[in-house]
Parts: structure tokens; C-alpha cells; sequence
């Protein structure tokens, strides 16, 4: 079992960026009553979505306006930067890694150490351990952890199973390496037994794109897609987001030592509500505490725990010491949970692009 602790690190801001364009589920054209509609945002928790709508707009393009923003705020010059990692599955190109094309846009130091990570819903919380662990010896002193999706991207638009619910963001979250400093624990974990709950089957080394790649069939009603389109298995999804979730929350609880009642927010991975109001009544935390930003932004993947953090704890974090429990679950299939202090943080606004 994976738990961690990597101590001497500090949090010291999150931003977060999102497309200009909104698409309004009120509006959806796959869902084709009000009863539907109503039922859908109901159930999901979502009714708008900011997504790239086509646009030349990429993951890094997002994470590179939060890192600017966010380098800005800390007045963090560039020469500075000893680490960058980059976390998502909707990288730039397949070679070369997204994060040497940010280093250079960034103008980051040559000798900064910059590595890609491809991971989805928990990609935040791994790429927080792996950052921290870089950090924790201080031969490091400050790095970069740009973490988002453009998943819309990657599904049908004639899918009713995944389009409605997905919405693209990227964000900046800067880690420094702080003597004495508690850090932050984590628990980690897979089950790569359920791989194809949530993939792209073609387009991947395994499966090359062929002709029959992009042949578009009816699965089910209501639900056309090719196979260089995302498939979500709902309901095996669904069971292991509220099995795994509550699991690793009590897990790191016990090794961090504190109580429910310790910790001042409860952060998801926003995957839908019906989903993540589940999990929070099985662990028995007051609704206060479990901020959602799945109504204005859906489920932004990878992105989605540092943008419900910036869009929805700003005033909160701003000035005050809290103590904060965030959680993830999705694609792999992979769960990860952190427990961490944050103490003045730098929260900008969220940046529309």
C-alpha cells in the first residue's frame, strides 16, 4: 500500500484556466426534454461546461496562462524554477514531452528538470507526490506542477454518456522546499484489472489508427462514437469511485493521525454528484465541508481538485491556516488521496482565455 509522508514542503499557490467558450446542458441537444435536461443536472450536478470548442487551444496552452499568473502573483522569476512536471492525457504531440515545450515557452532555466506524466482523474495528487518528492531534500528549491485536460476533445459529440459531462481546464500549482516544514501524506493506489472502464481504444501503439478507426457506430441508444473516442463504463465506474474513495480517505486519516473532524475541507475529484454525494455520505462529512465546482465547470479530469480549490475556497484559504484532505479516483483505474496544511495561500482568480 502506498502511503507516504514527504515532509519540508510547502503549497505556496494554486491558479487555474479555463476556455471562454460554455456549453449550456440546458441547451444540450442530446438531451431532448426538460424532463431529461432536468433530470441530467440533477443527478450529474452539471450545467455548464467551459470547453476548447474546436479551437487551437491545448492543455499546455491553459497550464501555461495558470503558471504565469501564478509565477506573477509569488513574483517567482523564471531563473528560479528548478522543476516542472506536467500532468494529463491530452498532451501536445506523442514525442516530444509537453513539459520540454513548456520550459522553453515558461522561459525556464535549461538545467530545470521537466518531465511529462500521463495520468487522468487522480493525475493532481500523483504528480503533488512526485513533485514533493523531488523537492523534499532541498537540492531543490521551487517547482511547477501544471496539471489539466482538454478531454472534451477526446469525445463524441454524439455521445450522451460522456459529452454532457466534461469540461476542459488547466491549472498551476507551486511547490517549495521549506526546512522543518510538516509537508504532505499521501495514500495511492491501482487497479489496472479495470484499464477499460474509461480508454480510447485506437491510437496508442497498441492499436494503431486504421481506417475502421474512425467509423462511427451506435452503441446504444443515444450513444455514436468511433474508436478514437473516449468509452466510459458508468456504472463499473461508478461502483469503484464509491468503493475505492471512502476507502483511501480513512486510510490516509490513520496515517496522518487526524480526525474527520480535523480537517477543514474535503476536496473531490468532481466526477458527478450523484457519485461524489455518495462517497461523502458513506465517510459522514458535513456538506459544508465538500466544495463542489461541478455546476459551472463539470468534470475537468485531472484538473478538477486545484480548480475547485481556486474557484471555490479562494476568500477561505486567503489569510488562514486550514487543513485540507483532497481526493481522486478515475481512469487507470487509480485512486490518490493528500492531506496537507495550507497557510496564506496564493489563490488568482480563475483566468478565462
Amino acid at each position: 500500500m502506498a502511503l507516504l509522508h514527504t515532509r519540508n514542503i510547502e503549497i505556496r499557490g494554486i491558479s487555474a484556466c479555463v476556455p471562454s467558450h460554455i456549453e449550456d446542458n440546458k441547451k444540450s441537444h442530446l438531451l431532448n426534454t426538460a424532463e431529461e435536461v432536468a433530470k441530467f443536472i440533477d443527478t450529474t450536478g452539471i450545467e455548464f461546461r467551459h470547453t476548447v470548442n474546436g479551437r487551437d487551444i491545448c492543455t499546455s496552452d491553459l497550464s501555461y496562462e495558470a503558471a504565469r499568473k501564478l509565477m506573477a502573483e509569488l513574483n517567482w522569476q523564471p531563473a528560479e524554477i528548478d522543476c516542472l512536471i506536467f500532468v494529463s492525457q491530452t498532451p501536445d504531440y506523442i514525442l516530444p514531452a509537453t513539459a520540454c515545450i513548456l520550459q522553453e515557452r515558461l522561459g525556464l532555466p535549461m538545467d530545470c528538470y521537466a518531465m511529462d506524466i500521463s495520468l487522468g482523474c487522480t493525475g493532481w495528487v500523483y504528480g503533488l507526490s512526485a513533485i514533493s518528492a523531488l523537492l523534499s531534500s532541498g537540492s531543490m528549491k521551487k517547482g511547477l506542477l501544471l496539471v489539466g485536460d482538454t478531454t472534451t476533445i477526446t469525445k463524441s459529440r454524439r455521445d450522451k454518456s460522456t459529452f454532457p459531462l466534461f469540461g476542459d481546464a488547466g491549472t498551476a500549482t507551486a511547490i517549495e522546499y521549506q526546512e522543518g516544514a510538516d509537508g504532505i501524506k499521501f495514500h495511492l493506489g491501482t487497479d489496472g484489472r479495470g484499464y477499460d472502464a474509461i480508454m480510447i481504444p485506437d491510437g496508442g501503439f497498441r492499436n494503431f489508427v486504421t481506417p475502421e478507426s474512425f467509423k462511427e457506430e451506435e452503441v446504444e441508444p443515444g450513444i455514436f462514437r468511433n474508436r478514437l473516442q473516449s468509452i466510459l463504463n458508468g456504472p463499473s465506474v461508478f461502483t469503484f469511485g464509491i468503493t475505492k474513495a471512502p476507502r483511501s480517505v480513512n486510510a490516509l486519516l490513520e496515517f496522518s493521525n487526524l480526525s474527520k473532524e480535523e480537517i477543514d475541507y474535503f476536496v473531490f475529484h468532481q466526477a458527478n454528484l450523484i457519485m461524489n454525494e455518495k462517497i461523502r455520505t458513506k465517510l459522514k462529512i458535513e456538506h459544508e465541508k465538500v466544495p463542489y465546482s461541478l455546476d459551472e465547470y463539470g468534470n475537468t479530469s485531472s484538473a478538477s481538485i486545484p480548480l475547485t480549490i481556486v474557484s471555490r475556497l479562494q476568500s477561505e484559504l486567503a489569510g488562514n491556516k486550514k487543513q485540507l484532505l483532497a481526493c481522486s479516483f478515475g481512469v487507470g483505474l487509480s485512486w490518490a488521496s493528500a492531506s496537507f496544511n495550507t497557510e496564506n495561500l496564493v489563490l488568482p482568480p480563475v483566468i478565462v482565455i
